[in-house]
């Protein structure tokens, strides 16, 4: 180690599931009526929870007013049933939810180095 190396004071914990999320839910969007949306609604779920422990570790609780309902909207378990066009705007909405979440969600650094 050099000396005078300095470490960052945070980390972005939650930019790869964001970025991975906004990504699945704009290919989604090919896939709305497909047997494969099953699959977009399990990864957009469990993303979504992902992102809020890191919301949560972060302290940032605004993400979750955001975060939340999408894991709730795009759960597989008990899918909710809304009209086509509704369901592909709320897509775009839930992909810049993700994106900004994952961009402005800073985790204090790990300082016992």
């Amino acid at each position: 180690m050099t000396r005078g190396a300095t470490y960052p004071e945070f980390s972005r914990n939650a930019l790869a599931p964001g970025l991975l999320g906004g990504i699945i839910l704009i290919a989604g969007l090919a896939l709305i009526g497909n047997a494969w949306f099953t699959g977009v609604l399990y990864a957009t779920s469990i993303l979504a929870l992902i992102m809020c422990v890191f919301a949560a570790q972060a302290k940032s609780w605004w993400w979750l007013i955001g975060l939340v309902p999408i894991a709730v909207v795009w759960n597989p378990v008990f899918p909710i049933a809304m009209p086509d066009l509704l369901l592909r705007l709320l897509h775009l909405a839930a992909a810049v939810v993700f994106i900004a979440a994952g961009i402005l969600i800073r985790t204090p650094a790990d300082t016992r180095r």
